[in-house]
């Protein structure tokens, strides 16, 4: 795509990723509110790599990097716009930002249901690793703690 544009969110565009997300995304999170993309936003302002094509949101991707790990999620294409190369401009754009930091491996979230997310994953040079599984506790933060 010869207009595509990557660029990280800004703090004041939380709702309209969400909106974004319930449109191309597979799957909710319990951090799918404007404050938890708020937060993420201003914890780490470079983690959450946004594409453009004529000024409309179009695809993202969550490059977290926590000092230690480069984690991906919510790889995202609006469905109109698949298979025009934003998955991969994406993905290259979080790879960047992870060499940068220092980053060895990029550890992806993938529903297990999703097959076409499956094999974009692999196409990308990803592989599934099944001798880990990931453990879960939802929690409500601090206060819950009490």
């Amino acid at each position: 795509m010869t207009d595509l544009r990557i660029r990280t969110a800004r703090a004041d565009e939380a709702e309209t990723v969400l909106a974004f997300w319930a449109e191309a995304a597979e799957g909710t999170s319990i951090t799918d509110d404007v404050e938890g993309v708020g937060r993420l936003i201003a914890r780490d302002p470079e983690a959450l790599i946004l594409a453009e094509s004529g000024g409309r949101l179009v695809g993202s991707v969550i490059a977290g990097w926590d000092g230690w790990r480069c984690s991906l999620y919510r790889l995202a294409v609006l469905p109109a716009f698949r298979r025009r190369g934003i998955g991969t401009a994406l993905l290259k754009a979080a790879e960047a930002r992870f060499a940068a930091v220092g980053g060895r491996r990029g550890d992806a979230m993938v529903l297990e249901a999703n097959e076409r997310a499956r094999r974009a994953w692999a196409a990308a040079g990803y592989r599934r690793e099944d001798h880990w599984r990931r453990w879960v506790k939802p929690y409500a933060g601090p206060a819950a703690a009490r």
